[in-house]
């Protein structure tokens, strides 16, 4: 039987974690009676994770276990781990034990009876400390809801539902695990948040680090780039260069007016800057129709459609013509 559910868990150096994570999955997601299928990705542990992970593998077949030959961080693991997902909802977590797998089925609930694309976890009452942890991720979260447009209060909760169709075209690269909703949200699909439990990490040790929000802020520039611009970059660029050209060209006028009548004030060095403003404008110009022409050939060279369908109704030959009476 196919599963209906597949939880991807991505792992590194979590052997402490293995088996109590394991079990709380499986008595959840049996307690379901929904077919389901455990995916966890080894990203380069050093510890002995592997080998728990590919103990209670030999005994459940429910559980695969996808082993990378080195650390390729968890953006990797999640899309290695949807690329072989099998069910029709990915949920996704950490193997922390700090998400609550018991939270999994009314997501998946809330998910069906609102016809939701996504559900995303809040942890509303987050375990973690203040000043390294909960307040950049506030900070973060806010910079992120407003330059995606996608409003969440928890963007960096990894326990997420999706439905299958959403995630498995996605390609995702740095850091952008973090930003599947808003990627997700180019397609037109609905995303729901619901409050889950979040525990404090009792064993092992977190991988995460405040420098990473440095990796994050640049990830958010390509996730606005490609979300809002990808298919019209000139738009972008040549704004940018045709406010700035436009700026220096004024600047540059009026200097040449001041020095006519001799001003004094003409020999200040703004004409220099007129200058610079007006070839930089001309630059961001060129860089537009080059990123124009990169643009037709990302998408024509995939086949890539500039739109996505929600669904195509329509009637067969033989149907339509029994419907009108012929």
């Amino acid at each position: 039987m196919s599963p209906e559910i597949s939880v991807v868990v991505p792992m590194r150096n979590e052997s402490p974690n293995v088996a109590d994570l394991y079990r709380e999955l499986t008595s959840t997601l049996d307690a379901s009676a929904r077919p389901y299928e455990i995916l966890a990705i080894d990203d380069g542990s050093t510890d002995d994770t592997f080998d728990l992970l590919a103990r209670l593998q030999a005994k459940d077949a429910r559980l695969r276990v996808i082993r990378f030959r080195r650390n390729f961080g968890q953006t990797a693991a999640f899309a290695a781990g949807f690329a072989h997902a099998r069910g029709r909802y990915i949920v996704t977590s950490d193997g922390d034990l700090q998400n609550d797998p018991r939270d999994i089925p009314a997501m998946i609930e809330m998910l069906e009876q609102q016809k939701l694309d996504i559900v995303c976890g809040w942890r509303k009452d987050r375990k973690d400390a203040f000043l390294n942890r909960r307040l950049p991720s506030m900070i973060a979260n806010a910079i992120i809801s407003w330059t995606t447009g996608v409003h969440l209060h928890d963007y960096g909760c990894s326990l997420k539902v999706f439905r299958a169709e959403v995630v498995k075209p996605m390609k995702l690269y740095g850091e952008m695990h973090r930003f599947l909703p808003a990627i997700a949200s180019e397609f037109g699909v609905t995303i729901g948040e619901k409050v889950v439990n979040h525990r404090a990490r009792t064993r092992g040790r977190s991988n995460y680090g405040i420098t990473r929000t440095f990796r994050v802020v640049l990830d958010l520039l390509t996730v606005k780039f490609l979300s809002s611009y990808s298919t019209r970059p000139l738009q972008m660029f040549g704004g940018i260069g045709m406010t700035m050209g436009a700026l220096g060209a004024a600047i540059c006028m009026w200097v040449a007016y001041q020095r006519f009548f001799g001003y004094e004030s003409a020999n200040r060095p703004l004409f220099f800057v007129g200058i610079t403003m007006v070839l930089g404008g001309i630059n961001l110009l060129m860089t537009g129709l080059l990123a124009e022409m990169l643009s037709r050939t990302y998408h024509e060279s995939q086949d890539k459609p500039t739109y996505v369908i929600r669904e195509i109704r329509e009637s067969t030959p033989d149907r339509s013509r029994e419907l009108l009476g012929a």
